[in-house]
């Protein structure tokens, strides 16, 4: 399956470039569809109804807090997943390219993301951990 990532405004444009170079084709960001400042409540709107994987580094508000699946991605019935990069370092440029590319290897194995997020996790001490689980939708 090809994926169709949306990259948050938090990241750098230039993760777009780096998604259509992986061949995915249909790969945009916030800031180019005209998006910037929109708030997170709305954005998932959009995420939703133009069947974006959603990419941020904005972990709590899209999946919930950790351990704790939910945020404004668990509110929808289904969604064609969600992505978190996180750091306990700063997320500079170099970060964001080196958490992405981890993603963008693991996403080549993954047929979708339906309802799943995957996230990727750096500790202090520069160890990453990968993940995927099931963003549940409350009954």
């Amino acid at each position: 399956m090809t994926f169709k990532l949306l990259i948050d405004e938090c990241l750098s444009p230039e993760l777009v470039q780096r998604a259509i170079d992986a061949g995915y084709l249909e790969s945009t960001c916030i800031r180019y569809r005209g998006l910037a400042g929109t708030k997170d409540w709305r954005l998932i709107e959009h995420v939703v109804a133009n069947d974006f994987t959603f990419v941020t580094n904005n972990s709590i508000d899209f999946r919930g807090s950790s351990g704790h699946p939910g945020g404004l991605h668990a509110k929808q019935p289904i969604h064609a997943g969600l992505i978190c990069l996180n750091s306990a370092q700063v997320m500079d440029l170099a970060r964001q390219h080196d958490l992405f590319g981890i993603v963008l290897s693991e996403l080549a194995g993954l047929n979708d993301l339906i309802n799943t997020a995957l996230e990727v996790s750096e500790a202090e001490d520069g160890a990453v951990k990968l993940k995927t689980y099931t963003i549940p939708h409350p009954a």
